[in-house]
């Protein structure tokens, strides 16, 4: 490897030609990326040492100007690690399938036969374009390459990919699974629970446990620290109290390390002392915590939490806390995984004037002026914005690491594995932990008698780490009145995240965006469409533009949406129909005629701010229904609450069935509106 290529401040191993492991991290500057290595043994022997060549061509070389002239944005003279490590799978595979024989000379079509093998196994569009492209470097570095092979040109090169790629599908985030409302709003209510509220007594707690177990460990094996054992165990007897136990190897036994460290022994008298038969009986018999001292100050309804944090559990709180703090991150900045485990302390100042903002770096498309891909990133243009909730997480991160640190510096973070840190936690770790957490705070929710805390599955699966951005786009999308928790509106997300998080183009999340609100504006055509076909009848100022939006939804029967599709439908005043569930009626929006935005700036409806005189406003027999519903739940509220919210709710009913009752008047149907 050119020393050139390895990143500034590696100090690690970096493999010689004849190796048969490449580790690839001298590659990486990414804190985020997965250390990945080549395992030549694995690759098929008659074309192991060709493979090799060309893999050395590859991270040594770098493709010409003149060969990326034409082709797709994504395309890098120099890759990141984490494709050529892809990329040298590939190869294996296509190795593997030739069966024993070399590359040498292999003709073009042959790339091609396998490409189509691998589009008769099913794979999708997206993993197809992946294995087409590292075919295309194969044929590529093997040029580059002192000793070609004379591998041929792939025939796509000539004829086009779309031959050799499945029909589109919604790929990337677009094909990503929102978390379910109904698993969002209680995860992310306990993760910010726990860096609101219980993240000093968490902090407190770990701060005394690591102060016992030094204490335990340097303590000199005494006289008196026997003395002092003894009393200890003898008292505990005598009295018939539990003895602070712990589980070690499925067995339980007296926790050595705790008392130890409160009696003032040694770790070796403590050991030789409760390795007795007599203590080891006891302790099954008698099995106690090991409280820790510091006082709990956290609340729930104005009540402690727990009595205390016992000291076997301060290192798994510390790491639930750690993981609510990368939960309320993720979901309220819209910032990608990678994005976050490469902030460090110190990346969200107190701000003179105006709202905190986020800096730090972006690492998905950065490269440097001769387009080589940069893995150490590159700072952002504009920081993202951080509302109160995530400026609280990072501070309780800031406590957790050391200053300049990342904050989810893995040496710091593993806490039962404390080993030679490589940057940040992978995602994939907390993706862990997020499973992890719900598993914890649904026992939390069943310790405390709170049922409706319970965080339920959801039926997408693992919610993963990924998954945050797609679900905040959702939800800003199509739950604007909404309530994530504790008061942060929707709305206010759409102006905080969308605005702040800015790029060089309508990329990162405002692509996301403009997909997700594209996605909301069709399914509420196609449902308008198909309620309309099967009779069911609409009413208001805006009620046969509605109608006229919903006809175009045959067209966008099976069309993908890519960010080009979604700028397009957006772009189209036609179809600008916005469903408000929590006003119980749609919005077709015309900017001159919008009463939510009377200074007529904005080419989007504030729909938590739906005004019911509005010329935009139309509601269709399903929402007449919900409101009378929704007066019936206020009519039986208002038998239980004192007289004066009595009346506001009887009030409340009344104007709801006003507006179910003009509905039903004024309705008019498919059929009406075509005769």
């Amino acid at each position: 490897m050119h020393p050139d290529w390895v990143v500034p401040g590696y100090n690690g191993l970096v493999a010689r030609y004849a190796d048969n492991v490449w580790p690839l991290a001298p590659l990486s500057d990414n804190p985020s990326s997965c250390k990945n290595s080549i395992h030549w043994d694995s690759f098929p022997a008659d074309t192991r040492e060709e493979l090799r060549l060309i893999t050395w061509t590859m991270i040594n070389g770098a493709l010409p100007h003149a060969f990326l002239r034409g082709r797709a944005p994504t395309w890098r003279s120099r890759v990141s690690d984490g494709k050529v490590y892809k990329t040298t799978l590939i190869w294996r595979g296509l190795a593997t399938w030739l069966g024993q024989r070399t590359f040498v000379g292999l003709p073009g079509q042959r790339l091609g036969d396998y490409v189509m093998f691998l589009k008769d196994e099913g794979l999708s569009r997206n993993t197809m374009s992946t294995r087409i492209a590292a075919l295309t470097r194969l044929w590529a570095f093997d040029q580059m390459s002192i000793i070609p092979l004379g591998i041929g040109e792939p025939p796509w090169e000539r004829e086009g990919q779309d031959d050799y790629l499945p029909a589109a599908t919604a790929t990337g985030e677009n094909a990503t699974d929102p978390v379910t409302e109904a698993t969002m709003g209680p995860l992310l209510i306990w993760a910010m629970r726990v860096v609101d509220d219980f993240a000093e007594d968490i902090l407190a707690a770990w701060e005394q446990r690591q102060r016992l177990r030094t204490a335990a460990e340097r303590q000199k094996t005494t006289p008196e620290g026997l003395s002092a054992l003894k009393s200890y165990l003898e008292s505990i007897s005598a009295g018939g109290h539990p003895m602070p136990s712990t589980v070690k190897a499925n067995r339980l036994g007296v926790s050595c390390t705790y008392v130890a460290a409160v009696t003032g022994a040694s770790i070796s008298q403590t050991g030789n002392m409760i390795s007795q038969a007599k203590w080891t009986a006891y302790a099954r018999q008698n099995p106690g915590p090991n409280p820790l001292t510091t006082p709990i100050t956290g609340l729930l309804d104005g009540t402690p939490w727990r009595e205390f944090i016992d000291y076997d559990e301060a290192a798994g709180l510390m790491r639930m806390l750690g993981t609510a703090c990368f939960i309320v991150i993720a979901y309220l900045t819209g910032a990608r995984p990678g994005e976050i485990l490469g902030l460090r302390s110190g990346c969200c100042p107190d701000p003179h004037t105006g709202r905190h903002l986020i800096r730090g770096h972006t690492y998905k498309n950065a490269r440097d002026e001769s387009g080589h891909h940069l893995s150490a990133g590159e700072l952002r243009d504009v920081p993202w914005v951080a509302i109160t909730p995530v400026v609280n997480a990072i501070r309780v991160l800031e406590r957790i690491v050391p200053q300049d640190a990342l904050l989810f510096d893995s040496t710091t973070h593993d806490l039962r594995f404390q080993r030679e840190g490589t940057g940040a936690l992978a995602a994939e770790t907390l993706g862990d932990r997020v499973e992890d957490f719900v598993t914890w705070a649904n026992a939390e929710a069943d310790r405390l008698g709170r049922p409706g805390d319970v965080i339920p599955p959801d039926p997408h699966g693992a919610i993963g780490t990924v998954r945050f951005r797609r679900t905040l786009a959702w939800h800003i999308a199509r739950r604007p009145g909404g309530l994530v928790a504790l008061a942060i509106q929707y709305g206010h997300m759409r102006t905080a995240v969308s605005a702040g998080y800015a790029s060089r183009s309508r990329d990162g999340i405002h692509e996301l965006l403009d997909m997700e609100t594209a996605l909301a504006t069709i399914d509420t055509v196609a449902d308008l469409h198909d309620s309309l076909e099967a009779g069911e009848g609409i009413s208001g100022p805006a009620a046969r533009r509605a109608i006229n939006a919903a006809a175009q939804a045959p067209r966008f029967q099976g069309v993908v949406i890519t960010a080009g599709t979604a700028r397009k439908i957006l772009a189209n005043p036609e179809l600008a129909v916005h469903d408000n569930p929590h006003a119980m009626l749609m919005c077709v929006f015309k900017r001159d005629k919008a009463l939510c935005h009377r200074e007529g700036t904005k080419d989007t409806p504030s729909l938590d701010r739906c005004v019911s005189t509005c010329t935009n406003i139309a509601r269709t027999d399903h929402q007449a229904d919900q409101l009378q519903l929704r007066a019936t739940e206020f009519e039986r509220k208002a038998q239980h609450v004192p007289s004066e919210l009595a009346k506001r709710f009887r009030a409340n009913a009344s104007r709801l069935r006003e507006a179910a009752d003009r509905h039903h008047r004024d309705r008019i149907t498919l059929k009406e509106t075509s005769q």
